[in-house]
């Protein structure tokens, strides 16, 4: 049962691990100087991706995400999740490098391919329609696209993005099997889906800012935004 509830999050992963042995090969025979390029090219698309779900407010009110932002930045600061990510990140590097000699990046890797990947009304609205009818239409879009998109950052950041389909399984996967729970509040053109879709694109925004060296954004830190967002939507439609 548990397969066939989750066969459209199985297809991203397997996009995703496909698209970072491809990104690997390729990336290891690229110098560094067109690498770079290869990261600023995937910085500008992904602050255009960002800025379009960002613009996804004016299906509801910008206060939503601006308080869900404000009050995702507060919390997610308090219990420092940017740190705990990191550390995260680098328990897998240290792993990762007994095995290869090697493993630069793979914290940046896996927290930047994680919020790419995860964050979207694809994510969401395909992970309830594969857990609730069993179509998996979305979610096999969503693969093609991810799979395009970590050949990219696999080639710039490393193998490291191959540990942003655990995330992708645990999110989308957990949305599946809880589809029940999220069908009626994130129905597809609701405003708490705008919300939460509009806010994910602000924090995509400051990833973005990130690959193109611009601000080291603690994006992170504004990942309990996801969940306000959306909870101010429903606060507000109780009065």
């Amino acid at each position: 049962m548990l397969p066939a509830l989750v066969t459209g999050t199985l297809i991203n992963v397997g996009a995703i691990l496909l698209g970072t042995l491809l990104g690997t090969l390729v990336g290891d025979r690229l110098p560094e100087r067109l690498r770079r390029r290869v990261l600023d090219g995937l910085g500008l698309v992904t602050l255009v991706i960002g800025v379009d779900l960002a613009l996804a407010w004016r299906d509801t009110n910008v206060l939503y995400v601006l308080g869900g932002v404000l009050l995702g930045a507060i919390v997610g600061e308090a219990l420092d999740i940017e740190g705990w990510l990191e550390r995260v990140g680098d328990r897998l590097q240290t792993r990762v490098s007994r095995f290869s000699g090697s493993a630069g990046g793979v914290s940046e890797a896996f927290f930047t391919a994680s919020l790419l990947f995860c964050v979207g009304p694809l994510t969401v609205v395909g992970a309830i329609q594969d857990g609730l009818t069993g179509d998996y239409q979305a979610l096999a879009t969503k693969s093609l696209l991810d799979g395009f998109a970590s050949i990219a950052l696999a080639a710039s950041l490393g193998p490291g993005v191959a540990f942003a389909a655990v995330s992708v399984f645990v999110v989308q996967g957990g949305i599946s099997l809880a589809a029940g729970l999220f069908d009626t509040i994130l129905a597809d053109g609701s405003e708490a889906l705008a919300a939460l879709t509009s806010a994910g694109g602000v924090l995509i925004i400051g990833i973005s800012l990130r690959l193109l060296d611009i601000k080291d954004v603690k994006v992170g830190n504004f990942l309990p935004a996801l969940i306000f967002a959306p909870a101010l939507v429903g606060l507000v439609s109780l009065f």
